[in-house]
């Protein structure tokens, strides 16, 4: 079992696919890393022997991932928010930030929704 940056790729898939479950690592970088560590992408990633698990480690170590990628996003929204600029103001109050309308949908943002009751008409 192959175990690179504190994940365990799944061993029947293909060396490329199996490196993008490391967050921060999509498929293009895969190639990339697979390419420099000089292993074929085509090969599973349980047909990967210790030298060259060894030799993606290296190359994976060179790339900001996982928790530490995660933390810098967080820094990023965090100070977004503190100058109190439209996206920070949008993370804040929970809205989408990307200028999508919000009558209908942007449901995955605002949560569940809220049903507001109606008032009732005074009888005479």
């Amino acid at each position: 079992m192959a175990r690179i940056a504190g994940i365990d790729l799944p061993k029947q898939k293909r060396g490329v696919i199996g490196l993008t479950y490391i967050f921060g690592i999509g498929k293009s970088r895969a190639k990339e890393i697979l390419e420099r560590a000089q292993v074929n992408e085509d090969k599973k990633v349980n047909e990967w022997n210790d030298e060259d698990i060894n030799k993606i480690r290296e190359v994976v170590a060179s790339y900001k991932i996982e928790g530490e990628l995660r933390s810098e996003i967080q820094l990023n929204i965090k100070r977004l928010m503190d100058i109190g600029c439209y996206r920070g103001i949008r993370h804040r109050s929970g809205l989408p930030l990307r200028g999508q309308k919000t009558k209908n949908n942007s449901r995955t943002r605002k949560g569940r929704r809220k049903t507001v009751a109606n008032k009732k008409k005074a009888t005479k």
